[in-house]
């Protein structure tokens, strides 16, 4: 079952900092097939995968050496890439949207679960929302949705 969860994550009652506010749908499909999806959702709209960061290998690679024993991900990786278009059209509207280049899209299996998480962080009103959509649209169509 796919389903939209808006990630809205929340500073704990203790007053820790939050984190970015995200957009994520969930996958019945496995890790290998959701991420192939993704990355034929971006290049079939005619875009460039810039860079594949394998967040989840570097985690576990690094665990011991950083002192942890907690396992996070069973896999994880970011997709980043930019649409020549839609960034001329948001950066010419305020050149300092430029922070949001090159936009990512994760797809995340947490340790111990079967469910495929696929997401993106969510953007400013105004411009910003073109590079949403965009981001939406792919990962809607990676997940069957």
């Amino acid at each position: 079952m796919k389903q939209l969860m808006m990630g809205l994550a929340l500073a704990a009652a203790a007053g820790a900092a939050s984190a970015q506010d995200m957009i994520t749908y969930s996958a019945d499909e496995s890790f290998s097939d959701i991420a192939f999806a993704v990355e034929s959702a971006i290049v079939g709209r005619g875009l460039v995968v810039d860079h594949v960061s394998y967040v989840g290998d570097m985690l576990e690679r690094t665990r011991m050496d950083v002192g942890s024993d907690v396992i996070l991900f069973e896999k994880a990786e970011v997709y980043t890439f930019c649409s020549a278009t839609v960034s001329r059209r948001v950066m010419e509207a305020d050149p300092m949207n430029i922070v949001f280049c090159p936009y990512g899209i994760f797809v995340a299996q947490k340790a111990g679960s079967e469910e495929v998480l696929v997401g993106f962080r969510s953007f400013p009103e105004g411009p910003m929302q073109e590079v949403q959509e965009l981001l939406d649209g792919i990962v809607r169509e990676a997940v069957g949705e």
